[in-house]
This record gives structure tokens, C-alpha cells and sequence, in this order.
């Protein structure tokens, strides 16, 4: 697929890869409700990367919209554990903002986990 610019493509991935059409999706609501104290942390970590990829540096004002925020040790991890919850997942030094093109590259296995933790401690 040609599209007519970078920004242009970005919107298309982000609409055409969440819910059913996303790869990773096993059903339930399309929502991505983290609970009690993701949107807060998902607002630092914006401000401390300066609403900006820490990997490829693309902005903010070039995607259109706020960046992906990844967590470096999935949700589902905590989800899983008998001695965690959900928003234990949710602290500054376990997520880092991406473009959804690196987003896309760090869920499988393209960025390793090293590689964001020090690009994220380059940003803070």
C-alpha cells in the first residue's frame, strides 16, 4: 500500500491495527484500560520524552497525535502474577514513548528491552 505521506501511513496503522485487526487482539473490549494510575504515568513519561520517540525521534506535531507509551514489562505480566496487580505495572521506569512504527518493532522483538531502557534513560 502507497500512501501519500509518513504521517498519512502513521494514521492508517493506528487505525487499521487495533481491536480485531491488531495481531495481538484475543477478544474483549478494544479499550486499552490499564486501571488506577496509567494515565498518570503515561503523562510522565510523555513529558519526560518530550511527547517524542526515544528511538527514531519522531514528534508529537509529525504523528498527529501523542506517541505510543510501551511498557517495557508487559501488563499482562502483572496481570498473571499472584503477588501484583495491574497497576503495579504502571511506574515511570517501566515504560518509554514510541512511534507506532517502533512500537510495533519493540512488541516483536525488533528493539531490544536494553535498547529502550537506555534511550528512555537518555530522555530523563
Amino acid at each position: 500500500m502507497v500512501l501519500c505521506s509518513r504521517s498519512c501511513h502513521a494514521r492508517w496503522l493506528s487505525e487499521s491495527f487495533t481491536g480485531e485487526g491488531h495481531p495481538n487482539w484475543r477478544g474483549g473490549g478494544s479499550d486499552r484500560n490499564y486501571g488506577p494510575g496509567w494515565a498518570a504515568v503515561r503523562r510522565r513519561a510523555l513529558e519526560r520524552d518530550g511527547h517524542a520517540c526515544v528511538i527514531c525521534g519522531t514528534t508529537r506535531d509529525e504523528l498527529g497525535r501523542n506517541p505510543d507509551v510501551h511498557h517495557l514489562l508487559p501488563v499482562r505480566l502483572f496481570a498473571e502474577s499472584d503477588r501484583h496487580t495491574v497497576a503495579d505495572a504502571h511506574y515511570l521506569g517501566n515504560v518509554v514513548t514510541l512511534c507506532p512504527g517502533c512500537h510495533r518493532r519493540a512488541e516483536y522483538d525488533g528493539i531490544t528491552e536494553t535498547r529502550l531502557r537506555e534511550a528512555a534513560a537518555l530522555t530523563g
